[in-house]
This record gives structure tokens, C-alpha cells and sequence, in this order.
């Protein structure tokens, strides 16, 4: 299989947005050779135009879902249950003419995030108004915590879990979108207190299981490799090449060395990308965060991705396996592991 088809093949993960390249100190530099998420360029490319008002909607055509063209329907900050009651308002008087709007999943909110803007992070050029630089509910309960719930930062693009009863803003979301956005795997629902509840009727992201379904067995192990089938993504079984946590030019650098001495010589490995990872996540798990049935060994609470923290570029993204949490990471800080990824065989 040549490296375009297998290239064809990839989908269920966006493009990060990222566009240039920044060092260790935050400094922009050619992409060439960097190892970076803009020199890779993986992922499913976002349409040239994005998005397409239609009334009081916005069609995202990347995704193929329909958000609010107010980004801050409710006003207010408001708790993860009252969300779910505010959209059942929302339906019962045909908001924008519809009656199908819901809370979206952690998968649907992330991806209207670009990772080459900040306040907000969406992309350039968003129709969106009346946004808001603060914590935006998802459905998704975090299994790690059940009585808290993921939710994205619009400042910044992170995305971490708050406790149910706070205050956070909501975006509803409606439509079965294009198929890119693969589901989350979570299947159960959880009430405020953290405590599992019948998914009948609650919007969850446990009951609607909006998004494509994952092949079933997932993984294929080929080797000291692991194809996803689900991403066409290739990792190694292996987990952690360098066998403890570096800095983020010492991930890159070991990579390139892994290129040059590793047996598995019909990959290309880089480190992935922030959205690369994320499509690993298994949302009805935690510490690891990973399928049940994942092959994966030697794995660590913490990986670096090759995508930059536009917010503070000195800082790039990380993928906080335990829980699930897509944060950040200072760049010369030996806090994070290496794990490889490649598109397709050479």
C-alpha cells in the first residue's frame, strides 16, 4: 500500500488548524524537518470554507453538524444538569426552527477548536458571536470523576473536567454530522453526584452515542506494531521509547534517532499531533483512559504531542492519558513520554 492511499484512508481525526512552528523558547522557525504538527499536516483537512450561516445556525462543513450561531444561548454560567434543561427549552420553542438540539460530546466541542488562534480558539474567520473566553459544557461525563464532566476553555482550547455544580456556559449542537467524529465510547450515564442513572432521557453523551461507530476488535497487532483501525494510524506496541519523561526538543530528537536505529523499518515515526492522540481515548475509561481491549504496553500518565501551545508558544500540547485531559506542557520541562506515530508503512 503506497503512502498516498493509506493517506486517503485516514479519517475520524481533524486537522489541529496548526499552521507554523515554534522552538523549545516559543520562537517561530521553518517548519522543514522540525517534526512538527505543521510539517506533518495530518489529519482530515478543514474545507476552504469552513462554515455556512443558515439563520440563526452555522453548518460546519467540516463536521457536518449544526451549531448555534450565538455561541451563549443560556447567557449565563449555569450547572451541567441546568445545561441539559436550557437546550430542552431551547427545543420546546424551536430554537432557529429546530427541535433537536442537544448538549454536544467532548468530540463535537473539540473539534470546532483551532490550534493556531487563541481568544477564542476557533478558527479564523468563525461566524460565531456573542462567544465567551470561559469553560464550555460537553455531555461527557469524566470517568475518572464521575460526579464532573469535560468541558473545553474557548480561550485557550484546553479541556479538562469541572466539578457538575459549577458554573459553565453551553453551545448546543444539533444534526448526525459527516461521519468524521467517531464516538467517544462512553455508554453510561451519571447524575450530578456522580452516581450511574438510566441514560433514558437525559441527553447524556452515554444515551445519544452521537458519532462513527469503532471497528470491533479496534487494534490489529502486527509486530512490535499496533494498527488502529479506526484512525488508520500505526503506533508502537511499546509505549514509551525513551523509558522516561524528557523535554519536548528531546521527544523530537528521539524520534528522529528511533527513525534511524529502529527495526521497524517500513514506518516513517513522528510524534503525533494533539488530535492524534485524543482519538485514542476511550471516554468510558480511565487510568488508562484506552479501550479494555487495547494491546499497548509499557503505558505512562503523560505524553507529549507535536502540536504547540499557540496560547503561550514556549508550551505545547499533551495528552494526560489517566484521565483523558488534552492540556498543556512547558516545553523545556522533562515531564512527558514519547510515544511514535505513523501514517503508513514506507
Amino acid at each position: 500500500m503506497s503512502d498516498q492511499s493509506v493517506k486517503n484512508l485516514i479519517h475520524h481525526i481533524l486537522h489541529t488548524g496548526q499552521t507554523r512552528c515554534y522552538d523549545q523558547n516559543g520562537q517561530e522557525i521553518d517548519c522543514q524537518n522540525s517534526g512538527h504538527d505543521a510539517e506533518a499536516g495530518s489529519g482530515v483537512p478543514w474545507p476552504e470554507v469552513r462554515f455556512e450561516v443558515q439563520g440563526e445556525t452555522v453548518l460546519d462543513h467540516a463536521t457536518g453538524l449544526y451549531w448555534t450561531q450565538n455561541a451563549n444561548p443560556g447567557e449565563f454560567p449555569c450547572t451541567w444538569m441546568e445545561a441539559f434543561s436550557h437546550i430542552c427549552g431551547l427545543n420546546q420553542h424551536q430554537y432557529g426552527g429546530y427541535n433537536d438540539w442537544r448538549l454536544p460530546n467532548r468530540n463535537e466541542l473539540r473539534s470546532l477548536v483551532s490550534y493556531q488562534t487563541k481568544k477564542p480558539a476557533l478558527p479564523e474567520q468563525h461566524p460565531f458571536q456573542n462567544f465567551f473566553l470561559g469553560w464550555y459544557w460537553s455531555s461527557t461525563t469524566a470517568v475518572i470523576q464521575p460526579a464532573y464532566a469535560w468541558a473545553v476553555h474557548l480561550e485557550g482550547a484546553r479541556m479538562f473536567y469541572g466539578r457538575k455544580d459549577q458554573g459553565y456556559l453551553f453551545w448546543p449542537v444539533r444534526g448526525k454530522g459527516n461521519g468524521i467524529l467517531p464516538l467517544t465510547g462512553q455508554h453510561r450515564c451519571f447524575a450530578e453526584d456522580g452516581k450511574i442513572i438510566d441514560c433514558a432521557g437525559t441527553g447524556q453523551d452515554g444515551e445519544t452515542k452521537m458519532g462513527s461507530l469503532w471497528p470491533n476488535p479496534r487494534f490489529t497487532v502486527i509486530d512490535e506494531v499496533v494498527y488502529d483501525r479506526l484512525t488508520h494510524l500505526f503506533w508502537l506496541k511499546h509505549a514509551d521509547i525513551t523509558g522516561r519523561a524528557v523535554d519536548w526538543q528531546r521527544a523530537l530528537e528521539c524520534i528522529a534517532q528511533w527513525n534511524r536505529k529502529t527495526k521497524t523499518v517500513h514506518f516513517h515515526w513522528r510524534l503525533p499531533t494533539i488530535n492524534e492522540l485524543a482519538s485514542l481515548v476511550d471516554c468510558d475509561a480511565s487510568a488508562p483512559a484506552l479501550p479494555a481491549d487495547h494491546p499497548f504496553t509499557g503505558i505512562q500518565t503523560g505524553y507529549w504531542s507535536s502540536t504547540t501551545s499557540y496560547f503561550e508558544t514556549d508550551w505545547a500540547w499533551v495528552l494526560y492519558l489517566d484521565k483523558g485531559a488534552c492540556g498543556v506542557g512547558h516545553k523545556p520541562g522533562k515531564t512527558f513520554h514519547v510515544w511514535p506515530v505513523s501514517c503508513s508503512p514506507v
